[in-house]
């Protein structure tokens, strides 16, 4: 595997929060807007986020890499899907069935320091706030330009807000400098969604991911613009993505991917499409599927892989998502980008092109013109 900035196995380097702390202060002045309406019809009404916190390895997740050697191609064989010529891991057949309604992105990355707060904060505002000012998360910006609709949250956060991941600074999913009139709400109660069938409530999962998925086609169902889901609300004593194998608190490994997490995420995540499909509000609402980051190429001493922001992969569909294509690609080893690299800002401006706001808008309303050089645009070839 070449040596490159991305290749830092077991000497990870942590980037400056500092970086934007001054001119951080210039996020305050943004002038006021009206709520002007879109001049003509975007890709999508709603946007639902499904944040699978932790982080999910690329390698073992939807870009295998079975020519790799086994330290890094990992314990779970490829399989092929409806789409001739992709394949992902045997942890999601369900998924594998419905390629078609997937585009596949295999590109992100990042370069701020890599932990899971900074991911966070890039994926759902596009910035990275710490130590200034902390930007407002994507739906926040949306409910400011576009959704203010007495009545109707812009914007809910399913099962409940992030706890701790690590470090205790913003997760991104708060409306920030915007002020807390633009603050999400966030769902702490976790009693079944009801009138629904039993079958129904059975291919969801009776689990707390597949409750928040079930209650987020409801909501988006009812009008609701803005949805996100917390897979997980911490990465702590509990199977997770974060998969780093270390015999304490954080002793999730691959083997819980392949008897937990995986079968979770794949039943769920499958009936949600379908579910959306079925009832015509996939075309018009824009899923997306991500982590915060990837998983080295290279797993660990014991058995399991670290935070890695060299590359990942995401799933989105519906809201005029093309299906059933590859965007992107990541090298022989899962190390990082090797075509068409996304960084992870693109994420959030993914959201707000879909729901109809121009970049240019957005940067102006919270007063990002000292960002010049790192304005994120949307990733277009989605659409």
């Amino acid at each position: 595997m070449p040596q490159s900035k991305s290749t830092q196995t077991m000497n990870l380097k942590r980037r400056d929060f500092l970086k934007l702390s001054a001119t951080a202060a210039g996020a305050f002045a943004w002038p006021r807007l009206h709520q002007a309406a879109p001049t003509e019809r975007p890709p999508a009404d709603h946007c639902l986020l499904i944040h699978l916190v932790g982080g999910p390895s690329q390698i073992d997740t939807w870009d295998p890499k079975p020519l790799a050697p086994s330290h890094v191609r990992g314990p779970f064989r490829p399989i092929a899907t409806q789409v001739p010529g992709l394949f992902v891991s045997e942890l999601f057949p369900r998924l594998a069935a419905r390629a078609h309604r997937i585009a596949w992105v295999r590109s992100l990355y990042h370069e701020e320091a890599p932990i899971h707060e900074t991911g966070q904060q890039l994926l759902q505002t596009g910035f990275v706030s710490e130590p200034g000012p902390e930007f407002p998360n994507a739906a926040a910006v949306a409910g400011r330009l576009r959704f203010n609709r007495p009545g109707l949250p812009h914007h809910v956060v399913l099962p409940g807000p992030l706890e701790n991941t690590g470090v205790h600074i913003g997760h991104g999913q708060s409306s920030g400098f915007l002020g807390s009139a633009w603050q999400p709400r966030f769902d702490d109660s976790a009693p079944f969604p009801g009138r629904e069938s039993t079958a129904l409530m059975d291919r969801y999962g009776r689990h707390t991911f597949g409750e928040s998925c079930l209650k987020a086609r409801q909501l988006i169902e009812r009008g609701v613009p803005c949805v996100t889901v917390n897979m997980y609300t911490t990465v702590f004593d509990q199977p997770t993505w974060d998969c780093h194998a270390d015999g304490l608190s954080l002793a999730a490994n691959l083997e819980d991917y392949r008897q937990v997490v995986g079968p979770l995420f794949d039943q769920t995540f499958s009936t949600l499409l379908d579910d959306l499909h079925d009832r015509g509000l996939l075309e018009r609402t824009l899923v997306m599927a991500a982590g915060e980051f990837g998983r080295t190429p290279i797993m660990n001493r014991r058995g399991g892989r670290d935070h890695w922001t060299g590359v990942w992969s995401m799933l989105c569909a519906g809201g005029g998502v093309q299906g059933g294509r590859v965007i992107g690609a990541s090298d022989a080893w899962g190390g990082e980008p090797k075509e068409q690299p996304l960084h992870a800002a693109r994420i959030a401006a993914t959201q707000l092109h879909a729901l109809g706001i121009k970049s240019d808008e957005w940067h102006r309303l919270i007063g990002s013109s000292a960002y010049a050089s790192t304005q994120p645009e949307p990733i277009g070839d989605l659409f």
